[in-house]
């Protein structure tokens, strides 16, 4: 049964793969045309030449990275508080920090907006990096809190009480003792993290206005419908699909490389249940 669903979804993706090597005006024949004779490699080659797409790419890897280490930074640390260090309040605060889960992101989009213009940051990609190092953006730190949290109350407290026994700080602790021991679990927040904005097309679209800082994801929207790119009532589903093909594949190397991470971190960060 798995592999019956996998194989039909997998079936769009099989679909774009062989429609990016396809010749303009086969891309919708009846019935598709699943292994296209002849192959037309040219159209990668063509999608370099007429697009930007290297200054997209170098985009979406910079934001990519940039607010990735900022929510592993962040989020480990809250995670660190709310696991080792008793203060008042702590579970209250916790339940209310998981509670911003259920508050859409699309409702404090507008008047992160207007924040961003006042700020004039508007069409540079701070809005897209800066948030994250600050435990805030739009796919919410109390995910990345709960995976960490989770994993790092399984880690023995003796380990604690030896380290400020001798002296270390809560912040030694955490950056030399509970950081290295969470390396599954900060695996697998990266990976969600790049996921995410690597995939992100809501905010690039929102607070980017110039070709600049398009990210890969927003020139998928705009490849088809930029008159600077095509002459009017040209379409270019070939080289559409082509991109979409480039802007998978570092999302399958990062997730096969870091695969046994993965799922040793979803595995281990349901097992504490305090």
């Amino acid at each position: 049964m798995l592999l019956a669903i996998a194989a039909l979804t997998s079936i769009p993706l099989f679909w774009m793969v062989s429609t990016s090597v396809k010749e303009s005006g086969k891309e919708f024949l009846v019935p598709p045309e699943w292994i296209p004779i002849p192959i037309i490699w040219r159209n990668y080659i063509d999608l370099w030449e007429v697009t930007d797409l290297h200054l997209y790419g170098i985009n979406s890897i910079m934001v990519a990275i940039l607010a990735t280490i900022g929510t592993v930074l962040t989020c480990s640390l809250v995670a660190f508080g709310f696991a080792r260090i008793d203060f008042p309040g702590k579970t209250f605060l916790f339940f209310m920090l998981i509670s911003t889960l259920m508050l859409p992101s699309i409702i404090t989009l507008v008047p992160t907006f207007v924040l961003f213009r006042v700020l004039n940051w508007n069409d540079t990609p701070f809005p897209l990096i800066v948030p994250f190092w600050f435990g805030g953006g739009a796919f919410g730190a109390a995910f990345y809190v709960f995976l960490m949290r989770q994993f790092m109350l399984q880690l023995p407290r003796e380990l604690d009480e030896a380290a400020l026994a001798d002296g270390a700080s809560y912040f030694r602790i955490y950056w030399n003792i509970l950081l290295p021991l969470s390396g599954p679990v900060v695996a697998t927040s990266a990976i969600f993290s790049v996921v995410h904005h690597w995939n992100d097309f809501l905010h690039p679209l929102i607070f980017l206005a110039s070709d600049r800082w398009r990210t890969l994801a927003l020139h998928l929207r705009y490849f088809l419908y930029d008159e600077a790119q095509q002459s009017p009532g040209e379409d270019r589903w070939n080289m559409l699909m082509a991109s979409g093909v480039i802007m998978l594949i570092p999302i399958l190397i990062l997730f096969f490389s870091a695969q046994k991470y993965f799922v040793r971190g979803i595995a281990l960060t349901g097992l504490a249940g305090r």
